[in-house]
């Protein structure tokens, strides 16, 4: 568990927890806008390839991410969740770098895409030090595009030989 200013930061719990999780991301943008729906959240929350993190302040989910660390880009992450009321205040910014943490330990390179209309996130990810290294045109839905960011710590060769 990970805490700071009154919230920890945990792996996700129960069914119940990614039902509101899910809840949650069908009703708020950017994926009101990508079209992605309650049964398609469940379904990417209860993947179990994938880990999912959730961020709590006084017993009250206020976020989550969703980590993949498989497949062509290891240490991508899928999904970062805030609550609408809780944006703006730190709690993005916390589980990036609880994910960085975590990603970091087994490759040097932290994945992400976002998307062309959430002009907030792509600010926020470039502060915290993300580049663009691409750009996915009609890539979810029609005249959006998902921009592919990287955050690194070093070549992929040089990291591996560092760590065995």
């Amino acid at each position: 568990m990970n805490s700071s200013a009154g919230v920890d930061i945990r792996r996700l719990r129960d069914i119940d927890e990614t039902k509101q999780c899910a809840r949650l991301m069908a009703t708020s943008e950017p994926w009101l806008t990508l079209g992605r729906n309650y049964d398609e959240s469940l379904e990417t929350l209860s993947d179990a390839s994938k880990e999912v993190h959730v961020a709590v302040r006084n017993n009250a989910l206020v976020g989550f991410i969703i980590l993949n660390l498989n497949g062509a880009f290891v240490g991508y992450i899928q999904t970062v969740f805030v609550v609408q009321e809780c944006r703006g205040t730190g709690i993005g910014s916390m589980l990036l770098r609880f994910a960085e943490q975590r990603i970091l330990r087994d490759t040097p390179n932290v994945f992400m895409c976002v998307s062309s209309f959430n002009k907030d996130a792509q600010r926020l990810y470039e502060r915290l030090g993300y580049e663009v290294i691409g750009e996915l045109r009609d890539y979810i839905v029609p005249g959006q595009s998902e921009i592919l960011m990287r955050k690194t710590v070093a070549p992929l060769k040089q990291f591996r030989k560092c760590q065995g």
